[in-house]
């Protein structure tokens, strides 16, 4: 059993391995989001409107339509529309219809949304370089390993 697990809760009782490891993977994740909503805080965006920046990024200049990006974020957003309305609010997103089928639009990122990518990229960095110093690249490679068979749908 895991010494940090038992002070963070306060107790040496868990139902099994299982139990315990569900526990620690739940606390690393909610460390983790702290972490980098830290560093979304200082540019007022939460980690799903990074997150929906860093994939229209990755689309640039293209953009993609709603459906694929709902298809790429990290946590599912039923509000992905208005998240979306917000960022095209702020100057970050601009959105136009497409040539192939005009009741769907694009989303693309804008150069204010780049350029604040950008300006951020240096304190995301700071966050994986913390992760590093606690395992090492072996480690990572083990705990994405077994996160992947955890969420994965194949069995």
């Amino acid at each position: 059993m895991g010494r940090a697990l038992q002070e963070r809760l306060a107790t040496k009782r868990f139902e099994g391995p299982h139990h315990e490891a569900l526990l620690n993977l739940i606390l690393a994740s909610n460390h983790t989001r702290g972490r980098m909503d830290e560093v979304f805080e200082g540019a007022g965006l939460t980690q799903a409107q990074y997150n929906v920046l860093r994939i229209l990024n990755g689309a640039f200049p293209e953009g993609y339509p709603r459906g694929e990006i709902a298809r790429r974020v990290l946590d599912r957003a039923p509000d992905l529309t208005r998240m979306i309305d917000r960022l095209v609010r702020r100057g970050l997103v601009q959105r136009s219809r497409s040539g192939e089928d005009g009741r769907q639009s694009i989303a693309r990122i804008t150069a204010k949304g780049r350029e604040l990518l950008a300006g951020m990229h240096g304190r995301v960095r700071s966050v994986q370089r913390e992760f590093a110093k606690r395992i090492t690249a072996r480690e990572a490679a083990e705990l994405s390993r077994l996160c992947e068979r955890i969420y994965s749908e194949e069995d």
